[in-house]
């Protein structure tokens, strides 16, 4: 099928042009904050009718979680598929309008700046993992659809029905393997683990929603790895089918296992 006529640039103001890939960002960080001050809100979702931290916690975090969103994106990057360039070139890391995003990058600068926060206010680390990773998938999901926009991150050539035809790999039709990781990564992970919160008591039991969103994120990332075109600067890594985007989500899953297993082991009966 034809690559949908989409301009990835959503709007102008004067010289300087709003693209739909910014925009999702802004907006994932708008919509999960607006969902966590939900859970926030819900008081049965948490051990003892008591949620884990404030209103005002979670609306002071929204700016830590934005910074470390964007420099750990941006250094991940940098770090794990464009280093040689940037050595090159070293200015190459300031063209953020260039694109190059990691979300392995995202998620340890991320981290980080949960940890922080958590040791700075005296509240449960864990439980701030398990509101975040609950409340991310919508960026999962926004941002995936923007790189199908913007025709980026496609697929291996398919003859399937539901091929793509990408604007500048013409003739061949490749998996659209944007809306496969925003289905998989964005909404059935969300899907789980809104489940898991809102009817399994998952918060009740602090740091088991996000060992289930790390395993979830890292099982449906290596899934689709399969079918998308390895990243042209640095290829396949070892025998034709291992790419960094598989290297790096292999150590999540066994992270994401052991913080399932630490949460319910230190944890006693939810109530």
């Amino acid at each position: 099928m034809p690559f949908p006529n989409i301009d990835p640039v959503a709007f102008s103001i004067g010289p300087m042009e709003i693209k739909w890939y910014g925009i999702s960002y802004v907006v994932s960080i708008l919509l999960g904050w607006f969902y966590a001050r939900k859970i926030l809100s819900t008081p049965r979702l948490w051990r003892n009718n008591q949620p884990a931290m404030t209103l005002t916690d979670i609306d002071d975090f929204v700016f830590w979680a934005a910074i470390g969103i964007v420099l750990g994106g941006r250094i991940g990057y940098i770090l794990f598929y464009d280093f040689a360039n940037v050595i090159a070139n070293p200015l190459r890391a300031l063209e953020i309008w260039n694109g190059g995003m990691s979300f392995h990058g995202g998620i340890t600068g991320t981290t980080i700046a949960m940890i922080l926060f958590a040791r700075k206010r005296g509240i449960s680390m864990w439980s701030l993992f398990d509101v975040v990773a609950t409340v991310c998938v919508t960026g999962l999901f926004l941002v995936r659809i923007a790189n199908f926009i913007n025709g980026e991150l496609w697929g291996k050539v398919t003859d399937l029905p539901w091929g793509v035809i990408f604007p500048g790999q013409e003739p061949f039709t490749r998996h659209p393997s944007q809306l496969y990781e925003a289905g998989l990564e964005g909404l059935a992970t969300g899907l789980i683990l809104a489940f898991l919160v809102f009817y399994r008591g998952g918060l009740k039991t602090p740091g088991y929603v996000a060992g289930a969103f790390v395993s979830l994120y890292a099982l449906s990332r290596i899934s689709v790895e399969f079918v998308r075109q390895p990243d042209p600067q640095l290829g396949y890594l070892l025998g034709g089918w291992l790419t960094m985007g598989m290297l790096l989500s292999i150590p999540m899953l066994l992270l994401g296992i052991w913080a399932m297993w630490r949460a319910r082991a230190a944890s006693p009966a939810t109530t």
